[in-house]
């Protein structure tokens, strides 16, 4: 591997680039129209346009990154979180032009992003799962028969599902016959596939996930959780490690049960195995994420490793770097997602120009983005500005930085969320960690504006 391009962009495409340059290998930028004065634009070795603002016309856009990589004699290609990262006919496409697609293969992308084929691999592989349908629900009338079996409150899920689309949630009959057609009609929006199953609903549950990593050669390990609880519309907003509601005989159960899910796939390179943990503290899987996720960071910061350079490194053919007695965790990790919204206004977007943009810094505390002074925010993707991550030798110190941290964050221009973090860091609730997956959508029901100042 001599040459990568990184088809994405923002904070991940600069991530990427920097494990590139810190193993030697060059790297290829590519960019749409609105990103030219992007951070990793100016940070690659080479960049490339491939097309105009809308994802569509550019990051989306195969054959435009294809013969990106032509072009700039790339020889392998990594995608990232988002766009085509989980796309099995992308990685597909990459293997047959002879390039490199550092991450899983693309048969595994594809059974384990159809959600109900990775339900049933997870099965086989002994891992509790989510009551629910066997396999997809053809139509309205077979899906009121297992909702009726399985009992309401039930679920329904597009098969391709991701980022909290193609989801709705129906408390009886009623709400089944209206929901079932919707959900349909966004998984066909969102993913090109109207295929839909049911799951029961989980009562009140926490959200943890279990980063895997695993190599062409046959070996795993799991590099511990991340309690992801703190969500608004199933969009994450605050994730640490380790969980403050698992104990170590749980911790090491559900490792290793994420462990055994990937490896019963054959999996290899950097994945995320998700579940929901309900109030008894029973597990159930959920789905696998087939690629490096944003909250990576709280991983590396717990265990000292690069998860990119890992990815890089497997890609490569190489073995883990690490075996699982190897593995260490010290400290406790929290990452708050400074995204461009406002949260005293439903977190509506708020994109533009960045007046000043001054990260914090100190002991502990470390800034993933891709933003600077002067930077302009476009409308066109995800909002957020920075991802800040602190660490602290127990939950109580990593709190205390973190309110230091976001304190020191200064951000002009734009709204951001920094108001609801500060406001999160003196929630009762949140010190105590008595919360779940509904808790933040609750507060904003009942008005909470987040308007704390900073």
């Amino acid at each position: 591997m001599q040459k990568v391009l990184i088809a994405n962009r923002g904070e991940i495409a600069v991530r990427i680039i920097r494990a590139c340059h810190d193993m030697g290998i060059e790297t290829v930028a590519v960019y749409s129209q609105a990103d030219a004065e992007a951070l990793h634009v100016l940070h690659a070795d080479e960049a490339i346009c491939i097309g105009e603002a809308p994802s569509s016309k550019s990051y989306l856009k195969i054959p435009n990154i294809l013969s990106a990589c032509e072009i700039t004699g790339a020889d392998a290609i990594h995608p990232g979180y988002g766009f085509l990262s989980e796309n099995a006919n992308f990685a597909s496409i990459c293997e047959s032009c002879g390039l490199n697609f550092i991450g899983p293969s693309p048969s595994a992308i594809s059974l384990l992003g159809d959600k109900s084929k990775a339900k049933a691999t997870a099965k086989s592989a002994g891992c509790p799962v989510i009551p629910g349908s066997e396999g997809v629900v053809s139509d309205l009338k077979e899906g009121l028969s297992e909702a009726k079996r399985l009992g309401y409150p039930i679920f329904i899920k597009a098969v391709a599902g991701g980022g909290g689309k193609g989801i709705r949630i129906a408390h009886d009959e009623n709400e089944f016959i209206k929901f079932f057609p919707a959900a349909r009609a966004e998984a066909e929006a969102s993913f090109s596939n109207p295929e839909v199953y049911l799951e029961k609903m989980i009562m009140n549950p926490r959200h943890i996930e279990v980063q895997v990593l695993g190599d062409k050669h046959g070996n795993y390990i799991h590099l511990g959780e991340r309690d992801c609880t703190i969500q608004r519309r199933r969009q994450k907003l605050i994730e640490e490690s380790p969980s403050p509601v698992l104990s170590p005989k749980l911790r090491l159960k559900i490792g290793q049960a994420a462990v055994n899910v990937v490896k019963k796939a054959k999996y290899f390179s950097a994945g995320t195995v998700e579940f929901l943990l309900d109030s008894q503290h029973n597990f159930y899987f959920m789905e696998v994420n087939t690629r490096i996720q944003v909250e990576h960071t709280v991983t590396e910061e717990l265990t000292g490793i690069d998860l990119v350079r890992e990815q890089l490194r497997i890609a490569m053919g190489q073995k883990l770097s690490r075996t699982q007695r190897e593995v260490e965790f010290k400290g406790h990790i929290i990452q708050f997602r400074i995204n461009a919204e406002n949260p005293a206004q439903n977190f509506s977007p708020s994109p533009g120009r960045l007046e000043y943009y001054l990260p914090p810094g100190g002991p502990h505390v470390r800034v993933d983005s891709a933003c600077y002074s002067g930077y302009n925010i476009p409308p066109n993707y995800d909002s957020m500005i920075a991802k800040l991550i602190v660490k602290g030798k127990d939950r109580h110190e990593a709190i205390a930085i973190g309110e230091r941290a976001l304190r020191e964050f200064h951000i002009g221009g734009v709204y951001s969320t920094i108001p609801f973090h500060l406001y999160m860091l003196q929630d009762d609730n949140f010190l105590k960690s008595n919360y779940d997956l509904t808790y933040i959508d609750k507060l904003i029901d009942e008005g909470c504006l987040f308007q704390r100042e900073s």
